[in-house]
């Protein structure tokens, strides 16, 4: 399953209306129509200067990891409506030991794709095949800064060597296994312009997909410079030579065309906050669901879920926009 093909069709869908009526068929009878994010463990090896992980109270809030019955259970609950499985939503999952187990899990429950988001300085090559042979289809890999000084500046305690060893196992593992790579690049005003120097740093047969997107704010960050005004001039001509690299070389590029309007009305994201489905030891989809003694149908039969996606149906976008800032990229296929 091409999962970007998906995202790029719910971009040309104009009608919340339609795309609503599909939910609520696919719901009732029971297929799959989840995104299912789940973070493992509660914890990271790194602070980025733009994650909240630089906030020492909010760290103090995440806590405990699963234990490997409850991902067994996990799976039995939610696995088979998921479309897709991320595996790292907002921790560090190469943190926990099991990881593979929990590929495992997703591709023993048929999920059509198996994502890992990681910050890859714990990857090493026979832990990337490992994960591979258990199944994981795409490695999402996070990145604040092209060179050394910017990488390490903006990724504390991360090392650039480790970063580009994983990257030079991609490439290699890429000859022999069917898997892809994703680098989701967070820009902000001084990390921007390194980006014309990206593909003098980065093997385009490492990667696969390249989504470029603008700082936002996720919490009480170290770095919280969030005006990337400055930039609106020259981001059309960065991006486009960008673009150009890519096309030549087979990458997906997921990038907003210009930086003016990104908090304007989004029609493809209204669907998101009904198909996004966050699971961690300290949450499980929505408040209530108390997944270890009810099913996901008894519990959406609770809340009246299959209504609430009928209704939306016949609701108006006024009322359906406060996500309209969400998938703020478009999506060009080479």
């Amino acid at each position: 399953m091409n999962i970007y093909k998906l995202l790029q069709l719910n971009r040309k869908i104009k009608s919340h209306r339609i795309k609503f009526l599909g939910l609520f068929l696919l719901h009732k009878f029971n297929k799959r129509y989840l995104a299912v994010n789940l973070d493992p463990v509660m914890a990271c090896n790194l602070r980025c200067k733009m994650c909240y992980f630089t906030d020492a109270d909010y760290v103090k809030t995440l806590k405990g990891q699963f234990k490997e019955e409850d991902l067994k259970l996990v799976a039995d609950t939610i696995f088979n409506r998921a479309l897709k499985l991320q595996i790292g939503c907002g921790t560090e999952p190469t943190l926990y030991k099991g990881l593979p187990k929990v590929v495992a899990l997703g591709k023993q429950y048929n999920v059509p794709y198996i994502s890992l988001t990681t910050n890859a300085n714990l990857l090493t090559e026979e832990k990337i095949e490992e994960l591979v042979k258990a199944g994981l289809n795409e490695f999402t890999i996070s990145l604040h800064g092209v060179t050394k000084e910017t990488y390490e500046g903006f990724m504390k305690k991360a090392s650039y060597e480790k970063f580009h060893n994983a990257f030079k196992a991609f490439a290699k593992l890429k000859t022999k296994y069917n898997f892809k790579v994703r680098i989701n690049y967070t820009f902000n005003k001084d990390n921007f312009y390194e980006l014309k120097e990206f593909f003098n740093h980065f093997n385009p047969n490492s990667f696969d997909i390249l989504q470029i997107r603008p700082i936002q704010k996720i919490g009480n960050t170290e770095y919280n410079d969030f005006d990337i005004s400055s930039l609106t001039q020259d981001y059309p001509e960065v991006i486009a030579s960008i673009k150009e690299v890519c096309k030549t070389n087979n990458i997906t590029l997921l990038a907003p065309n210009t930086l003016t309007g990104l908090n304007s009305e989004n029609q493809s994201s209204f669907v998101f906050d009904y198909t996004f489905c966050y699971i961690s030891p300290q949450k499980f989809w929505k408040e209530g669901f108390n997944w270890r003694d009810v099913s996901f149908n008894e519990f959406s039969k609770q809340i009246n879920w299959s209504q609430t996606l009928f209704s939306n149906i016949f609701r108006s976008k006024k009322q359906l926009k406060s996500l309209s800032n969400r998938l703020n990229y478009e999506i060009e296929f080479n």
